[in-house]
């Protein structure tokens, strides 16, 4: 999977489930449901993780400003911003070529592209281990409870 085709998955995900959350949050509002908001806003949580994990990991193959990987991982928290800002880097040509830093690629320089080298050169080990750390990020989360209390 490119650079492109990931990061374009993870954008429409989080667009996806945030409509999924506000859809929940006007259930509850209205007096349908209140369960729909916990549903939905675990799996939003558990998206908008694996996007800014995504966001990082682009950033760095992409060779992305500061700026606009900040930005990127900034408008997570904006519903719906994710896939503007995706259709945005890909216009500008931002999400173009392959993994650099895969098996054959660049030699990566500095902390940073060391791990991500180790994370492509390893792809299945990878993923198991990230899907674990962004599981245990997210247990955390839940167990800290919603950013506002109820009430």
């Amino acid at each position: 999977m490119s650079p492109r085709n990931l990061f374009r998955l993870f954008a429409t995900a989080e667009v996806i489930t945030w409509a999924g959350l506000i859809a929940a949050l006007i259930l509850r509002a209205t007096g349908v449901t209140a369960a729909a908001v916990s549903i939905a806003g675990g799996i939003h949580g558990f998206v908008f993780l694996a996007y800014c994990v995504t966001t990082v990991f682009v950033w760095i193959n992409q060779r992305w400003k500061p700026g606009l990987g900040i930005l990127g991982l900034a408008l997570a928290i904006v519903p719906f911003a994710t896939y503007p800002f995706e259709r945005a880097v890909d216009k500008r040509g931002l999400l173009e070529g392959p993994w650099r830093l895969a098996p054959g690629g660049d030699a990566p320089r500095g902390f940073v592209e060391h791990v991500q080298a180790w994370i492509l050169r390893r792809p299945f080990l990878s993923i198991a281990l990230i899907a674990v750390l962004v599981a245990i990020v997210f247990v955390v989360l839940l167990w800290l409870g919603p950013p506002v209390p109820k009430g």
